[in-house]
């Protein structure tokens, strides 16, 4: 889900208080002038509509459990830059798993557990990283 409609709910209720505020204080920042209540109303009602509209909308955080455990990254090629690319993900719910996606020729590969100390990719032989001893 994109960063744009993962907020919407959020962003539409900070939007709703932003139209409350900002007309309230064009009608309470002027003493008593028509137009300036002409506008402010109009507006902070508005922000009103929109704070229930917002308030009411349902969650989108909410994840599907299977979708979630069914998610794996695209296997596809990375450009190198001066030695092979690698991605590594890793789940943080049980069970443990591991992805590792070789840059160079695109393949995907999952291990149980954290990630290696080492990798060499079995498609095209090429070491992605070696963990240095501390």
């Amino acid at each position: 889900m994109s960063n744009s409609t993962s907020h919407r709910k959020l962003n539409l209720v900070i939007a709703a208080w932003t139209c409350i505020l900002l007309g309230a204080g064009i009608v309470f920042g002027t003493a008593g002038d028509t137009f300036a209540i002409a506008i402010g109303a109009p507006l902070s009602i508005a922000g009103v509509g929109l704070l229930i509209f917002g308030l009411g909308m349902p969650d989108e955080s909410s994840v599907d459990p299977e979708e979630l455990a069914a998610w794996a990254p695209d296997a596809v090629k990375m450009p190198d830059a001066g030695r092979a690319m690698y991605r590594v993900d890793t789940s943080l719910d049980p069970p443990i798993k591991t992805s590792i996606l070789c840059g160079r020729c695109g393949h995907l590969e999952w291990v149980n557990g954290k990630k290696p100390a080492f990798y060499n990719c079995v498609e095209c032989k090429t070491t992605l990283w070696v963990a240095e001893e501390e």
